[in-house]
């Protein structure tokens, strides 16, 4: 009897346990079925973005170096000799044409000694003439000739030397070029040597002077254009590499370089620092895409490329690349994309792997 019911108190347990079971199963079906009518009424988040293809475009590697903007024609000026001065005409920013009177110092003393060896002069080359005469009637020798020519030529040689002290006396421009800042005034007496002003000629082109790496140097020439940029100015401007040291600076092993920037109305000042662009071996072809399309995180670099689904549905996967230069508003990637991939650019920061996509607009290639 206790057998029996034992018997029937396992049949019992086991017709609940498959009650349980046959339950639980049917919840779940309805369960599904109600999150598939959900899922009907609410589809799948889609992120909207524009897609590009990646580029291929011609690129030069360059390298940024700090260079100094220079006049073509540039001086120092300092008076030669001592003196009071008589005149002044350095107005600091006016142009100058060749030849012009600034600085005059007092020259009474030198006037008129010149004068008294202008006399001098004029009396020897009357003795002079004298003497000639007098030796075609023989009332003088060759050698009272000679004589009389020869204090002429001294006395003449005297002449030279005081017009000459009047004219490094007499400052004039070199050249057509800018004044500088002056502190000379009338009445001021000059010692041998002092700074007047810096005169900075006003020419149709300035040179820009920067230094390169022994290796970059080896990839520049004579004819070369290097790109040259000032702090505040709208546009880059070319340059034209003029000449190269002919050694390498043992100290540094840099080597000097000098380019030409045509249109000095366009040139930043003579002495201002400008970055010049230059250009490191021959150009090759990069495949480069906008710059927007470019992410960044902890990972690495990376973008999303665009790629149907088994349903045909567009969706976004996260793939890693190596970027490189910025050129404008695209990026040369060195690896991890390919010219047919569709990459994701706007709104891309939406993004994440897997997510549904929809395309709008054409989006923008990376430039040319």
């Amino acid at each position: 009897m206790k057998q029996k019911n034992r018997l029937l108190g396992s049949v019992l347990l086991l017709l609940v346990i498959a009650g349980l079971a046959l339950g639980l199963a049917a919840w779940k079906r309805a369960a599904f079925a109600a999150s598939q009518a959900a899922g009907a009424l609410h589809p799948e988040p889609m992120e909207v973005v524009t897609a590009v293809h990646p580029v291929e475009r011609d690129y030069v590697r360059k390298t940024t170096a700090i260079g100094t903007v220079m006049a073509l024609r540039s001086i120092t000026l300092r008076n030669e000799i001592a003196g009071r001065v008589s005149e002044v005409h350095l107005t600091p920013g006016a142009i100058v044409e060749p030849g012009t009177l600034l600085v005059a110092l007092d020259v009474a003393v030198e006037s008129a000694e010149l004068r008294a060896q202008e006399a001098q002069v004029a009396l020897a080359e009357t003795m002079l003439g004298r003497m000639e005469r007098a030796r075609e009637n023989r009332g003088a020798s060759e050698a009272d000739v000679d004589r009389a020519r020869s204090e002429r030529d001294v006395l003449l040689a005297n002449v030279a030397r005081t017009r000459a002290v009047i004219d490094r006396k007499t400052i004039r421009a070199p050249f057509r070029a800018r004044v500088g800042l002056s502190d000379v005034h009338e009445g001021q007496y000059l010692n041998e040597g002092v700074v007047l002003t810096t005169l900075q000629g006003v020419d149709d082109a300035v040179h820009v002077d920067f230094t390169a790496t022994q290796q970059v140097a080896l990839f520049l020439k004579e004819g070369d254009k290097v790109e040259v940029s000032a702090a505040g100015a709208p546009a880059s401007l070319q340059a034209t590499v003029v000449a190269l040291d002919s050694r390498v600076d043992p100290a540094t092993r840099n080597v000097s370089v000098r380019a030409r920037i045509d249109g000095a109305a366009r040139a930043p000042l003579p002495g201002a620092a400008v970055r010049v662009r230059v250009p490191i071996g021959i150009s090759q072809r990069v495949v480069t895409i906008p710059a927007d399309a470019l992410r960044r995180g902890p990972a690495g670099d990376h973008v999303f490329v665009l790629q149907p689904d088994d349903q045909g549905k567009l969706r976004a996967h996260m793939k890693p690349v190596r970027s490189g230069a910025l050129l404008g508003d695209a990026v040369v990637i060195e690896d991890g994309v390919a010219l047919g991939d569709q990459v994701a650019a706007s709104g891309s920061f939406k993004l994440r792997e897997g997510v549904l996509v929809a395309v709008t607009g054409a989006g923008e290639a990376a430039s040319h």
